[in-house]
């Protein structure tokens, strides 16, 4: 059966990020695509150059539309934008049971903010506790606890046990800004914990790696893998989209990585 999986998240004009990326990783990875748009940037791979909130009762709109007609098997969320929005999306969540995929976009990768300041306790007491596992970088980390970014393995796993206590069923904390020749990333839940680690790419075409990996992640939780499994296929899914991301031409900043390299194979 193909899995339904939902992005709850903004829109990237340019396609390397976003609802844009997360359509792309889903449908790659063997899912059926759906979307709530929560906001329009206009972007390229140079940086962000505006953002427009979609209205919190479009949002709404969009997540009954949805829950009334098709069967949701997991749901990546991405960019929110406001405490508002994260309030509504909670609400419009409620009682659906099925594994959620929470990546805590806050800056983008240019470093143009995309979470107001003021909605970070919002998105730790209304999401965090509805997540499967969350997947934050380290600065994204940082911001939700309201500490110094992780500087290397130990205070990652410091960190990681942290965002755990705040309620999230796991944590995948990804280790791509620390130095050294490996980029490690942390799988922590309850009674576990695992490193995966996997060769840096020599490339500066990474835009969109957050919103991708989630949006695997959470198709392959839909399509029933356990976690552990599932973060071992969306790692890899990732790191062939990045070694392949030199195949694409798009743009003279951070490109995108390529989506669709295991089709070209």
């Amino acid at each position: 059966m193909i899995p339904n999986i939902l992005s709850i998240a903004g829109s990237d004009c340019s396609g390397g990020a976003g609802i844009q990326a997360d359509i792309k990783a889903i449908s790659a990875n063997g899912g059926y695509a759906m979307s709530v748009l929560t906001a329009l940037t206009a972007q390229n791979t140079q940086g962000v150059r505006a953002v427009e909130l979609v209205g919190t009762g479009m949002i709404a709109a969009q997540l009954a539309a949805i829950r009334a007609d098709i069967r949701v098997d997991a749901i990546k969320i991405g960019m929110l934008g406001s405490a508002a929005i994260i309030r509504t999306v909670a609400e419009g969540l409620a009682g659906l049971d099925c594994p959620v995929v929470l990546d805590p976009v806050m800056v983008a990768k240019s470093g143009d903010r995309l979470l107001e300041a003021a909605a970070v306790e919002a998105l730790r007491a209304e999401l965090l506790p509805l997540a499967r596992v969350i997947t934050p970088n380290l600065p994204e980390a940082a911001d939700l606890l309201g500490r110094a970014e992780a500087r290397d393995r130990a205070e990652m796993a410091e960190q990681a046990q942290a965002l755990l206590a705040l309620g999230p069923g796991a944590v995948l904390l990804k280790g791509g800004h620390l130095e050294g020749p490996e980029s490690p990333d942390l799988l922590i839940w309850p009674g576990g914990a695992e490193w995966r680690a996997a060769p840096r790419q020599p490339t500066r075409n990474t835009h969109g790696t957050g919103c991708t990996l989630s949006s695997a992640l959470a198709t392959h939780l839909g399509a029933g893998l356990a976690l552990p499994e599932a973060v071992a296929a969306a790692k890899t899914y990732i790191s062939g989209a990045i070694a392949c991301a030199g195949q694409l031409d798009v743009g003279s900043g951070h490109g995108p990585v390529h989506h669709f390299h295991e089709q070209e194979q």
